[in-house]
């Protein structure tokens, strides 16, 4: 066997036999499995995000070669500056996620592609400030509308429990065409492969623009903070996959749909994985201490938070908990919960 070592992370204590819990290790080094003497932790901090975006709202940028954005005007702790539309090809045009309903943000997607025809509205997934302008889209130009599916939870809601974020679900989508993993958009001049990558909300593509080093990431990685993901609408065991499955594949370019252009993107998304796999660890270690509920955690283990960003948090540490749960690691009584209280088997 072999032992595993990352970054410092200043908050963990040391703990001896971690790794044992740990299915998903990182690096490994010479040494021996029975003492980790300092088993730290990738956090956020081992990330570098860019949170600079140097675009103003409804001004059209050329972003890549064939490829136009334009900022929605709607910052927020969650959507940074806003979120990003795009525009695919010259002439005859496909609109990938058109954003909220704003007047004057489809007025200025409208207005840039006046004299050309939008023949696709490509939607990455269901949320209220993605999707919801393809109406508006696409009555105007007659636009077929394209994504997984209507928007839905990622598993059945437990008894007593409500759809938390699920009101910044877009519930009134539903796509002119369902398309599925690996199957091609094609226009004029461009093809978009469909990636699925489900979990931070259940129907969300990426798409990788054919013969370009492009993807399309939608918020599944962003280059300014990490994904929410906020069970029922999310979850985590998809998440990761879909991680995997991106990790996989050649593209080095990302637009997302928050926050500026990711370089280098195989070697960011690894660094997203490592980063969800110390979130893991890190909750491991605090219930290696003893029992513990979702606030005792994130007090633990997110440290200087935004206390607007405290509900989705506690949220993503759920998120968390309910795979660390399916696998055996973490228990709890009855189905995981918001306030459950959870502890090592």
């Amino acid at each position: 066997m072999a032992r595993y070592q990352v970054k410092p992370q200043p908050i963990l204590d040391p703990v001896v036999g971690v790794p044992s819990l740990v299915p998903h290790p990182w690096s490994p080094i010479p040494g021996p499995p029975s003492l980790v003497p300092h088993p730290w932790f990738p956090m956020a901090d081992d990330i570098t995000f860019n949170r600079t975006l140097d675009l103003k709202p409804g001004v059209v940028d050329n972003v890549a070669p064939g490829v136009r954005r334009i900022l929605v005007d709607n910052p927020s702790p969650f959507t940074f500056k806003g979120t990003l539309s795009y525009i695919i090809g010259r002439g005859k045009v496909a609109i990938l996620d058109p954003g909220p309903v704003d007047e004057r943000h489809i007025a200025a997607l409208l207005d840039a592609v006046r004299g050309e025809t939008v023949t696709h509205i490509v939607i990455t997934h269901t949320h209220r400030d993605h999707s919801p302008a393809a109406a508006a889209i696409k009555a105007a130009t007659g636009a077929i509308t394209i994504g997984e599916g209507p928007h839905r939870p990622a598993r059945p809601l437990f008894i007593g429990e409500t759809k938390r974020l699920d009101a910044g679900g877009d519930t009134d989508f539903v796509p002119d065409r369902r398309i599925a993993h690996g199957e091609v958009i094609s226009g004029d001049g461009w093809a978009l492969e469909a990636i699925a990558t489900p979990g931070h909300t259940a129907n969300h593509m990426a798409f990788a623009l054919r013969g370009t080093d492009v993807l399309f990431s939608g918020d599944h990685v962003m280059g300014w903070s990490t994904s929410i993901v906020a069970p029922p609408d999310g979850a985590m065991s998809d998440y990761m996959a879909s991680l995997q499955r991106l990790a996989a594949r050649p593209e080095t370019v990302y637009l997302a749909g928050h926050g500026d252009v990711i370089r280098n993107a195989p070697d960011f998304v690894a660094r997203y994985i490592a980063h969800r796999r110390g979130r893991e660890a890190s909750i491991l270690h605090r219930l290696g201490k003893g029992e513990a509920d979702i606030p005792d955690l994130v007090r633990a283990i997110y440290i200087g938070l935004d206390p607007r960003l405290a509900g989705a948090a506690g949220l993503s540490t759920l998120a968390h908990l309910e795979d660390l749960v399916a696998r055996g690691l973490v228990v709890t009584d009855g189905a995981p919960s918001i306030a459950g209280r959870y502890r090592l088997p």
